[in-house]
């Protein structure tokens, strides 16, 4: 598929999506949101691709927020079919990924762009990043799971005060916060990004999708975590992951994954 607003590249295990609106500071409009539900599809489909990073273009912005000007004449109706189909197509969709997602986020994420962030699996951040859901201020609530995710990453405290101040806080303050998981310079936000997905990639893909399966349970209404991960326990003995994994191990030597 040809991307008019992202970029997908895949190096050896990782592919790597980048939002390319670099004049709108990679705002997400409805193109982009539809493409990023493509290129996420598609590098979860590839057999080779073992981890997604996403990240966004320039040096300023991951994600700036959504494109306003695309819904500032929504009625309510709209507005709700907006959120609904936004969670749908790209949000739940990247949290349930069996392939992880790394974010990168390399300067701005605010309003849409942290509910992305925090769509994928884990975030490292660059040291000029900025994060926040200002969406208060124009008179509307996040839409996109800022009001669900946040409070899970960061406690519901911090995460009202956040929402109802409509600030942003810095990089730092996001790694004590626990919203990302590491700090770096901009430059070697990337490379410590795919550092960390090598290691990932040096294991099983099949117990990695079901242990994101079993962790995701834990916060769906209705649903038995530990029920959840019972079941996917049970499965891996059943998978030739296991089995290379076991004997690999017995036979003190590095695993090599067949991927089912």
């Amino acid at each position: 598929m040809a991307y008019q607003t992202i970029i997908l590249n895949r190096s050896g295990f990782i592919s790597t999506i980048t939002i390319n609106r670099p004049k709108k500071l990679n705002a997400l409009n409805k193109e982009t949101i539809n493409e990023l539900h493509a290129a996420f599809k598609e590098a979860d489909l590839d057999p080779k691709t073992k981890v997604i990073i996403v990240t966004g273009s320039g040096e300023k912005a991951f994600v700036a927020g959504a494109d306003i000007s695309e819904f500032s004449n929504f009625s309510a109706a709209q507005g709700k079919m907006l959120a609904a189909e936004g969670h749908a197509h790209l949000f739940d969709f990247v949290e349930n990924l069996k392939t992880p997602v790394i974010a990168a986020v390399n300067g701005f994420a605010l309003g849409g762009g942290l509910e992305l962030a925090m769509a994928c699996h884990f975030r490292l951040a660059s040291d000029n990043a900025k994060l926040g859901l200002p969406e208060v201020s124009l008179g509307v609530i996040p839409g996109y799971g800022g009001t669900q995710r946040l409070p899970q990453l960061i406690g519901k405290g911090r995460a009202l005060e956040m929402i109802m101040t409509a600030g942003m806080i810095d990089a730092h303050q996001a790694l004590n916060f626990g919203l990302v998981n590491h700090v770096t310079t901009q430059e070697d936000l990337l490379p410590l990004s795919e550092t960390i997905a090598h290691k990932i990639a040096r294991n099983s893909s099949v117990a990695i999708g079901a242990a994101i399966n079993a962790v995701n349970a834990n916060y769906k209404s209705g649903v038995n975590g530990f029920e959840v991960e019972i079941q996917e326990f049970g499965n891996s003995f059943g998978t030739e992951d296991f089995k290379e994994g076991t004997t690999a191990f017995l036979e003190k030597r590095k695993p090599d994954f067949p991927g089912n």
